[in-house]
């Protein structure tokens, strides 16, 4: 895969398969590829050589709005809407309350929505200001949620957040999708380690790709260096303060 002139190239050659309701975990240094994959998943940019097929579809051949229906994200950057949390759930008024308040409630938001005055009425400011990041989350998790898709794609999702909230919202996320394909790109590598299988990215290509545990085995592997370098890391910050 490669982009047209409107993006420098950033994926080479990358050939993969991903059985339904796999979950795939993606890591890889800055500039490796890692969300370039969910730009041309997404259709943000058409690639020029290759071609993405899901159930025997290729995802050209088909509309983007009808292809992007049937794909959720969970950005790096939770986004909020000016608006009531109801019309930030869900924009087209598709479901009714009660499938509202039970995402709510699997993502453990129902709690802090029914103290809100207005509750699903309540008036969200500009970038969800009146929100915590970690909240902020949890919504995205509740309206991707909603859609119902079948594959999801969590961008960094818990990059900027507190270890703790990162561990609620990746619990979250494998109960409530435990019946999608998932595509996560990891910044914090222990999100991946319970993953059916981790793609290693290096300058656009596909380095390794296999079982968290096959990866970890090999002392030669790229994952488990990057694995070692984290733990050293937390080893000598203490040290270091």
């Amino acid at each position: 895969m490669c982009y047209r002139d409107t993006l420098p190239v950033v994926l080479k050659k990358v050939t993969f398969t991903i059985k339904p309701r796999e979950k795939i975990g993606i890591v890889g240094r800055t500039g490796s590829g890692k969300s370039s994959l969910g730009v041309t998943l997404f259709r943000l940019v058409e690639i020029c050589n290759g071609s993405i097929t899901i159930d025997g579809v290729k995802i050209r051949d088909i509309g983007l709005d009808d292809l992007r229906k049937k794909l959720s994200i969970i950005p790096q950057e939770p986004v909020l809407f000016v608006g009531t949390v109801r019309t930030n759930l869900d924009p087209y008024n598709q479901y009714t309350d009660l499938q509202i308040w039970d995402a709510l409630e699997r993502v453990h938001m129902k709690e802090s929505i029914m103290q809100l005055n207005e509750k699903l009425n309540f008036e969200i400011t500009e970038n969800g200001e009146n929100f915590s990041v970690g909240e902020k989350q949890l919504l995205c998790v509740a309206r991707a949620l909603l859609q119902h898709s079948k594959i999801l794609l969590l961008d960094e999702a818990t990059a900027a957040i507190d270890t703790d909230t990162d561990m609620l919202i990746h619990k979250t996320i494998q109960e409530a999708f435990s019946d999608c394909t998932m595509l996560i790109v990891a910044h914090r590598l222990h999100t991946v380690l319970n993953c059916d299988r981790i793609m290693v990215l290096d300058q656009g290509e596909i380095a390794e790709f296999d079982s968290p545990s096959v990866l970890l085995s090999n002392d030669n592997s790229r994952f488990h260096a990057m694995l070692s370098a984290v733990e050293n890391r937390i080893i000598a910050s203490p040290s270091s303060s």
